[in-house]
């Protein structure tokens, strides 16, 4: 199996579950990794790493919660150390856009003397349906940190699609996938298309984010997504990737699906409050 077996890290979240299924769907050895999988592997753990990886060809990597955070490079340039060690051929890494502490994980995987992707995406529109941003749209008003710019949302479906690609496909290997959605966005115009779609009224309230992090915080925001919050509100968002790419196309010969089509393809009980996830397990950050 060693030539085969492409391991899946964060198997359970919004990319790796759907990179984990297309692998399935196309006969391809993949291992599911996460806390609680068969063979776990856990960020905060580093002894679980070396079976996780045994017998493994190629990994798919999703860092939680993010790679803005500080701790993600060193965490990176270890998991590197030890996928070479195990024998690992080849690492696709999911980033993000615009994010200073991603930009050096990268680095690390770039540099790593194994054959190397990085998918680096656009915030993803499935963090209105599956993540933080569900429990507002669900109770009618969207409270989020001021943006200071619109954003070209992209389907993690297509996200997958490209990292599913860079993992099978030699001639994709060694290249920055930057992936985007077509169209640039701004929160509130993204709220409202899911109040049309839902029919519900659903507003969008931006705050200042020193006020929307002191009152996360007073409900239980952990410090470090609150960090992260911060992070990517006041510097991610600050119109550094007001721009599209046509990467999907590239990669996929077809265009990146719309924000229009991700939100007729989700059900409108998702925005009605019907308890369909728990988003408080999700951070903010690209997964």
């Amino acid at each position: 199996m060693k030539t085969e077996l492409i391991a899946v890290v964060g198997s359970t979240g919004k990319t790796g579950a759907r990179v984990l299924a297309q692998l399935n769907s196309m006969g391809i050895g993949a291992r599911g990794l996460s806390r609680n999988s068969q063979v776990p592997f856990d960020w905060e753990n580093r002894v679980t790493w070396p079976a996780a990886l045994e017998g493994v060809r190629a990994v798919y990597v999703t860092y939680y919660p993010d790679l803005a955070v500080p701790q993600a490079e060193a965490d990176i340039r270890e998991f590197v150390a030890v996928a070479k060690q195990q024998g690992v051929e080849h690492l696709v890494l999911m980033s993000g856009r615009g994010e200073e502490g991603a930009r050096r994980a990268e680095q690390v995987v770039e540099t790593s003397g194994l054959a190397w992707n990085v998918v680096r995406a656009s915030w993803f529109m499935q963090n209105f349906s599956e993540s933080f941003m569900l429990d507002g749209l669900q109770a009618g008003e969207l409270v989020l940190p001021q943006p200071n710019a619109s954003e070209p949302f992209i389907d993690v479906d297509d996200i997958a699609s490209v990292a599913v690609a860079a993992l099978t496909n030699p001639a994709l290997r060694n290249q920055l996938l930057e992936v985007t959605g077509p169209e640039l966005l701004t929160f509130d115009q993204c709220v409202q298309a899911i109040a049309n779609a839902s029919g519900r009224e659903i507003g969008f309230t931006p705050v200042p984010v020193d006020a929307y992090l002191e009152g996360a915080k007073a409900e239980g925001l952990p410090d470090d997504i609150a960090w992260l919050i911060n992070e990517l509100f006041v510097n991610v968002l600050d119109g550094r990737n007001e721009h599209t790419t046509n990467t999907v196309q590239k990669v996929l010969g077809r265009p990146a699906r719309s924000f229009a089509d991700y939100v007729a393809r989700v059900s409108p009980e998702v925005w009605g409050g019907s308890d369909v996830s728990d988003p408080k397990n999700e951070p903010p950050g690209n997964r």
